[in-house]
């Protein structure tokens, strides 16, 4: 059974070159662990996801920016994520402010096509149903 996504939670992104934090703001939630529990919502660009340090996405237009300013050669160019849907697939059966919670089996997509995946929820003693 996957485990309950919360505020502090280690995420990375296929393109990116560091982990980053999810961030959960406060408004209406539920605490576990004592820091709030995060939601398929929580995907907001720089407000819930932090950059991911740099992106070497072929897709992204900063990164086909810099390898053309550097004649072709391939130059990956700081990451600022582009997440503009919810995380997949959520839990089933737990909701949180309505929505449903964030489990650590989901991911979510940035524009450029990088996938985003929890690699260390935040905490580890509350489960919930995919």
């Amino acid at each position: 059974m996957p485990q309950l996504v919360c505020h502090g939670a280690t995420i990375t992104c296929s393109f990116g070159t560091t982990p980053s934090t999810l961030l959960i703001t406060p408004e209406k939630r539920v605490n576990v662990s004592n820091v709030p529990a995060a939601t398929i919502m929580d995907y907001v660009p720089l407000k819930n996801i932090a950059s991911f340090g740099m992106c070497s996405a072929p897709t992204n237009p900063a990164v086909i920016a810099a390898t053309s300013a550097a004649s072709g050669v391939f130059t990956p160019a700081p990451c600022i994520p582009a997440t503009s849907t919810p995380w997949t697939p959520g839990s089933a059966t737990v909701l949180i402010s309505g929505q449903p919670a964030l489990h650590s089996g989901c991911q979510c997509m940035c524009t450029w096509l990088g996938a985003i995946t929890v690699t260390s929820p935040g905490q580890f003693t509350t489960n919930v149903g995919m």
